[in-house]
């Protein structure tokens, strides 16, 4: 119940942020001013966006799947995709995207994946992904600099420190057993600190975890062209979420700058945001399209770019997973019962 109703609260925040959001993006804009940009959008481009965005949570999940196969989890790319889903709505609604790889652990569990082959997957994904997103974003800001001023550049310093961090920790996690073993003491240091109960009892059931844990990382550790093909589908992954940007333009009916210069924006883009503390990055991302593509669109045009590009790779994709959590959720108790 606690769990519950603290998603419930993040989902509620969720909400008032995506509302405050929309309420600065279009308060110096009138209504008939939106309706009329919108009813001139070329919905062919549109709709490629959205394939775009259905191929990058697949493409996540067939990473996801090609892993657990490793570790001898079968698993088809129908129930793939569905972890990927799940873990795009509770990264969404979570601070820092924190209750993404969480809840696709306990979805797997329910699945009877094992928690420490399913953790593993996760974690090598979570690290190609990082590995993409901060190589993509060091290329594209030399291309880019010139549309970058002092403010985004700050920005972009302080969320690649933190896709660094987070990076280190990940690999450190994989290839390091010192590493996990101090993890270990220093959660249970903190639960001793917070009087949380049975200690021993989690920290054995914790070393046992690690143990398994190890063991399949050993494998992995060994199995080099895992990685590489990891690797590679998380870059064509991205490169099709970061195309996103560009079938938007072509829907508004630009077509002064080519789909490198696009891609490579949207890359410094969310490697600014991806690390931001609060659930979606929203309005953080909203106000860093913004700023960036500020000498791509003209002004009038410049807000409905941000709500169509966000409505593609964020809310509607929000909308569609929540809906896949909930029809999940209601089979599971069909099936306890």
């Amino acid at each position: 119940m606690k769990n519950i109703k603290k998603l419930i609260r993040n989902f509620l925040v969720f909400v008032v942020l995506i509302a405050i959001t929309l309420w600065v993006i279009l308060k110096d804009q009138s209504i008939e001013e939106v309706v009329e940009v919108f009813s001139h959008v070329k919905m062919r481009y549109v709709y490629i966006g959205i394939s775009s965005m259905t191929v990058y949570l697949l493409l996540e999940g067939i990473n996801m799947r090609r892993t657990l196969n490793e570790l001898g989890e079968k698993v088809s790319i129908m129930q793939a995709f569905k972890y990927s889903l799940i873990g795009f709505f509770f990264s969404s609604i979570t601070p820092a995207a924190s209750g993404g790889q969480p809840m696709q652990i306990y979805y797997m569990h329910k699945d009877k994946i094992q928690v420490s082959n399913s953790t593993l997957a996760l974690i090598i994904n979570l690290a190609s992904m990082q590995i993409i997103t901060i190589s993509m974003a060091f290329i594209s800001l030399v291309l880019n600099y010139s549309f970058m001023n002092k403010v985004l550049i700050t920005f972009f310093i302080v969320g690649i420190s933190l896709n660094a961090s987070a990076l280190f920790i990940l690999i450190a996690g994989i290839f390091s057993k010192r590493l996990s073993k101090w993890l270990i003491k220093l959660a249970v240091k903190i639960m001793i600190l917070f009087r949380i109960r049975n200690i021993w009892s989690k920290k054995r059931k914790l070393m046992i975890e690690l143990k398994s844990y190890q063991s399949s990382a050993l494998y992995i550790r060994n199995n080099k062209k895992l990685m590489v093909k990891t690797i590679t589908t998380t870059f064509i992954q991205f490169t099709f979420y970061y195309s996103i940007s560009y079938w938007t333009y072509l829907s508004l009916g630009f077509n002064g700058h080519n789909i490198l210069e696009l891609i490579t924006m949207q890359s410094i883009l969310f490697a600014t945001v991806s690390g931001i503390p609060s659930p979606g990055a929203v309005g953080v991302s909203e106000g860093a399209f913004i700023e960036i593509y500020r000498n791509i669109y003209p002004t009038n045009m410049l807000k409905s770019a941000t709500l169509i590009t966000r409505g593609i790779n964020f809310y509607l994709f929000v909308l569609i997973s929540g809906i896949v959590v909930i029809v999940n959720e209601i089979r599971n108790k069909e099936k306890e019962v």
